[in-house]
């Protein structure tokens, strides 16, 4: 069995054209405090994870590349957090209500099936794709 825990944080860099877009999409709207920082890059807690935003002259990759599941094409690659259904809930108001423009609107996937689960797909400024999903239980989370 590999030795990692949910507990232990991951870090992932990603680019971005703008970083003032950026602070105000991660450190704003998403509400994740700011670390380190310089005119190059900003480091995001988000949720307990290390997320470095990289200023890079050109956006981020092309948006056309999607992969089909349970009946929507979703962008690849992206990334995010599984959240309790409570804070789910509250991410999604709080989206809906900033006029977020959603790739996946939220909803529940795979209804009635291992690994039933809340999800919501959307951009931030560069265009890197993030879903933000939950589960009613967290013990689904890699269910078969």
């Amino acid at each position: 069995m590999p030795d990692h825990h949910a507990a232990d944080p991951f870090h992932l860099a990603i680019p971005v054209h703008d970083l003032a877009a950026a602070r105000a999409f991660y450190g704003g709207l998403l509400g994740c405090p700011e670390g380190r920082s310089s005119n190059q890059w900003i480091d995001f807690d988000l949720y307990g994870h290390q997320l470095v935003a990289h200023l890079v002259e050109r956006a981020a990759p092309k948006p056309a590349d999607t992969n089909p599941v349970d009946g929507h094409d979703v962008p690849v690659p992206h990334f995010g957090v599984v959240l309790t259904m409570p804070r789910f809930d509250k991410l999604a108001t709080k989206l809906k209500a900033a006029s977020v423009k959603f790739v996946i609107e939220p909803h529940v996937r795979f209804k009635g099936q291992p690994g039933e689960q809340a999800t919501m797909f959307f951009r931030d400024p560069s265009g890197n794709a993030l879903e933000f999903k939950a589960f009613a239980d967290r013990g689904q989370l890699f269910a078969r």
